[in-house]
Parts: C-alpha cells; sequence; structure tokens
C-alpha cells in the first residue's frame, strides 16, 4: 500500500486508487488522485473532463502560504488502514501520509507538516494520477 517515502513517487497509480476507495466515505463521489498523495473530490462536477476540474481546484486551493489559512492543516487518523488523512483550508482537498513516511508514533504536528507539503507538491505539479468518475452520465470520450 501507498507509503514509499515523502514524495509518493514509488507509489502506482493503482495503488492510490485502492488507497483512496477504501478512505473515502460515501458512495458516488468522483474524486482525482495526484502524485504525491493528495486527493481531490469534486462534490459538484460539470460536464467535461473531471482531471482539469480537480486540477484547477487543487491550483487554487492546494499551494501551501504558511501564517495564512492555506498553511493551516487538520489530522485524521485512519481506522482502515494504517496512516492519516490531512486536511487543509478546502474540505474536499484530501492528502494520505503513511507511517514510513514520518514514523508510526509520529505527532499530529509531525504528520501535518509532511501532508501540507504533499499537498503543496501536487499543486504545482497537478500530475494527476487516477481519475474515479462517478456520475452518473459520464461525456463521451473524445
Amino acid at each position: 500500500m501507498p507509503g514509499a517515502g515523502s514524495s509518493g513517487q514509488n507509489v502506482t497509480p493503482a495503488e492510490w486508487a485502492a488507497l483512496w476507495r477504501r478512505v473515502i466515505v460515501g458512495a458516488g463521489k468522483s474524486w482525482i488522485a495526484f502524485g504525491h498523495g493528495t486527493c481531490v473530490i469534486v462534490m459538484r462536477p460539470r460536464p467535461g473532463d473531471l482531471a482539469e476540474q480537480a486540477r484547477a481546484l487543487l491550483a487554487e486551493w492546494g499551494p501551501v502560504h504558511v501564517g495564512s489559512p492555506a498553511g493551516d492543516f487538520g489530522v485524521i487518523k485512519l481506522e482502515s488502514k494504517p496512516g492519516w488523512v490531512v486536511t487543509g483550508h478546502h474540505p474536499d482537498v484530501l492528502t494520505y501520509v503513511a507511517p514510513d513516511e514520518v514514523g508510526a508514533s509520529a505527532s499530529d504536528l509531525v504528520v501535518g507538516i509532511c501532508g501540507r507539503s504533499k499537498r503543496d507538491q501536487d499543486a504545482r505539479a497537478l500530475d494527476v494520477v487516477h481519475v474515479e468518475d462517478q456520475r452518473a452520465e459520464r461525456p463521451e470520450p473524445t
């Protein structure tokens, strides 16, 4: 399962998809996974490319600005698997942190800073690794 280093670069798209399928609560949500472990849930998807919608949201809400709400974070210890989800100032942007990235007994501060850093990396790279499209009517491929 994901957790191969702080960047997530050794995690395959299939591993990210499997992780987020277990972590996201509630059926029918469309979401997009990014290369460093961030997931954007698109609660009100518009017609068109979900990946582009998620990139736009992450480009706006993902970069870290310390000392502002963009630098704040919350930490949720996962019950369903080892690790944590780090939240930020947008409720639909989540970042996974594995125990091997910070140590199994890491404090919320250490976990949060790691997750916030990964979110910032994803917001700058905008590298989509998986799209989970749960819209009732999916657009025709182009």
